[in-house]
């Protein structure tokens, strides 16, 4: 059997016991900030580096615009209204079966951003609506 890459396509989210249907998800990274530190006394005449402090960028996640779902807008209405619901969302990447091979896990997620789709009346196009979200912490997991 050929070991081939995974392809990208099938994939799910999770949020409050949900599983929400998304076009795209992006934003899915972790960065580590570098220190740079030096003694008087040290032998080495340069700075050595260290690890610092982690950030994570936000997370941008699309979707298409259904009647009556309100969900981005209610999760939305909990910020502006200064309660902001924190939720943890899985983000998986699925094989053939539907079995997560790859799993994000974002800590006390909570919107920052919702846009509407644009309208265009020449346009042949799915309405996609957009949720950017903020979180404290991304592991990540390969299952194979």
């Amino acid at each position: 059997m050929a070991n081939y890459p995974l392809p990208k396509f099938h994939f799910q989210v999770e949020w409050g016991g949900a599983k929400i249907g998304f076009t795209e998800v992006t934003g899915l990274d972790v960065s580590v900030e570098a220190i740079e530190y030096r003694d008087g006394a040290s032998p080495e005449y340069h700075k050595i580096k260290m690890p610092g402090l982690q950030s994570f960028s936000n997370i941008t996640m699309k979707r298409g615009v259904f009647k009556g779902d309100n969900d981005f807008y209610n999760w939305w209405n909990t910020v502006a209204l200064n309660t902001i619901e924190r939720r943890d969302i899985i983000i998986s990447l699925l094989d053939e079966a539907h079995a997560p091979v790859v799993v994000w896990k974002i800590k006390n997620a909570w919107p920052l951003k919702v846009q509407s789709t644009d309208l265009n009346s020449t346009g042949n196009d799915v309405a996609i609506e957009t949720v950017e979200i903020a979180h404290e912490g991304l592991t990540i997991q390969n299952e194979g």
